[in-house]
Formats: structure tokens, C-alpha cells, sequence
């Protein structure tokens, strides 16, 4: 009934066509890329195409989900779990007809007893098509450094593409690898404003089996709006200092799924 609700109360934003958004993409310079001897791959850092799913910039971490200045302020175990990366992704556009991906976690806690690693520290990528957003492949994590290629071969032509961060784990830096001499550029971010949700585990996507199936992702693919998702497992309690930083944001909607 949630679901139905959502897409009742979303289905009237507006949405931008990807061709419309081809003239609006900003391509990243290959002088910036690293390419390693012997290897067909040029590797970009995540943090020259940008991310959403974030409400502040200045974080202590590239990858938090609070601000720098929540540390102190918000109970320990919030803060610990806002540097899980829940709902942080990015759009990117690119020609390439392979993508690999590597990303440094920052624990070497992989899985969960009821949580595969793919869903607490692995990767999520989808491709933008006709029909919306559809999975394409995941980054199964092995160890806290992972590189992994996640498409091997595509038809061909730009391609909108959608990655999604690890749910119950942080990273310390993300790449993205195309082959050279193709193009990889920004995407042109939404024009509408964001969802907020913030609550539990169910919301910060405990157990999905991939970072990119917890709910508040799902909606924000469906929707094709951006999403911050600020759920803490166990920790959605209401409080008021996480009050304090909800009224700092400007969403579209407050979602809240919160601790009776």
C-alpha cells in the first residue's frame, strides 16, 4: 500500500528524456584517468563524476550520509551507522563498451549472518532504457579492495548508467574503468527535488540481497527522482537532533518509517 501511495503522490513530477539530457553532459577529461601498464582500462575516480543521495557536502568522509558537524551531536551508534553508504549513487553517461568498477571498503565486515555481501558492501549498477531503469550487474565484494568488471561487452552507443553504493558498509574511494578512448561524462542531475526517508533498518535496506533494492531506491529508479535515504538500523527513533538536520534539507516529501 506504501509503494502505491508513493507512485499516486510522484507520478505528475516531471521526468527528462535522455536525449534531451545528451546536450547537457559534461564529459570528464581522459588526462585525469589513470591507466595501469598492460591494462585496457582507464580509471576514473568517482568523485570527478559526482554522486546524489547526499543532503550535505561537507562530510567528514566523501561518502557519509550526515555532516561533519553531526559527529558529537547525534548518538554514537547514528553516527556510526551514517557512515554506511545507503542510498549514495551515481549517474554517469559513457560509450564504453566494457565498465569496471574497484572500491576500498572501510570495514572488512563483508556480509552479515542474514545479509549477503552483495547487498552490505557490494555495488549496483543499472542502465536507463525506454522502459526506465533495468539491472545490469553487481560488484561482489571479496575483500575490503575490490575490482571487478561488470559489463564485459555492450552493443555500443551512450548509455545512461546508475550505480549504487554499499548499504551496510562505507568506502573510502570508488573508480569507475572504461576502455580508452571512449568517453565517460556526467550526467545531467534531475530537476526534481529529492525524497527524504529516514528510519531503520528496513530503510537503510536491511536485507536486501543488492545495494540497489532497498526501497527507498527502488521508489527514487521507479520515480526516476533522486532519493537520500537516512535510515539507521535500529536507530530510527525520532530524535530531535536528527530533527535538526531533516528541516536543513529542501525535499520534494518527508518519508518516515521511524521506531513506535
Amino acid at each position: 500500500m506504501k509503494f502505491f501511495f508513493y507512485f499516486l503522490l510522484f507520478s505528475i513530477l516531471p521526468g527528462m528524456g535522455f536525449a534531451q539530457k545528451v546536450q547537457e553532459i559534461e564529459k570528464l577529461d581522459p588526462n585525469f584517468a589513470i591507466q595501469e601498464p598492460g591494462k585496457e582500462v582507464l580509471w576514473y575516480d568517482l568523485k570527478q563524476i559526482g554522486t546524489e543521495g547526499q543532503g550535505w557536502t561537507d562530510t567528514k568522509s566523501d561518502y557519509d550520509r550526515l555532516p561533519a558537524k553531526a559527529e558529537g551531536v547525534v548518538r554514537d551508534p547514528v553516527w556510526r551507522l551514517s557512515e554506511h553508504s545507503a542510498g549514495i549513487c551515481s549517474r554517469f553517461v559513457t560509450d564504453s563498451p566494457t565498465i569496471s568498477a574497484r572500491w576500498i571498503l572501510r570495514s572488512a565486515n563483508l556480509e552479515m549472518n542474514h545479509m549477503a555481501a552483495t547487498g552490505v558492501s557490494g555495488l549496483d549498477l543499472y542502465a536507463k532504457s525506454d522502459e526506465g531503469w533495468r539491472w545490469v550487474a553487481t560488484g561482489r565484494p571479496s575483500e575490503v579492495t575490490n575490482e571487478v568488471q561488470l559489463i564485459s561487452e555492450t552493443p555500443g552507443g551512450l548509455q545512461e548508467y546508475l550505480l549504487y553504493l554499499p548499504l551496510y558498509n562505507g568506502v573510502e574511494k570508488v573508480e569507475i574503468g572504461i576502455a580508452p578512448g571512449k568517453m565517460l561524462g556526467k550526467s545531467p542531475k534531475p530537476k526534481s527535488k529529492p525524497l527524504v526517508f529516514y528510519g531503520t533498518s528496513i530503510t537503510q535496506g536491511g536485507c536486501a540481497s543488492r545495494s540497489g533494492m532497498a526501497h527507498p531506491e527502488i521508489i527514487g529508479r521507479d520515480l526516476d527522482v533522486p532519493v537520500i535515504n537516512l535510515g539507521f538500523s535500529g536507530n530510527g527513533k525520532m530524535d530531535p537532533e536528527i530533527g535538526d538536520l531533516l528541516v536543513e534539507l529542501d525535499p520534494s516529501v518527508y518519508i518516515i518509517d521511524c521506531c513506535p
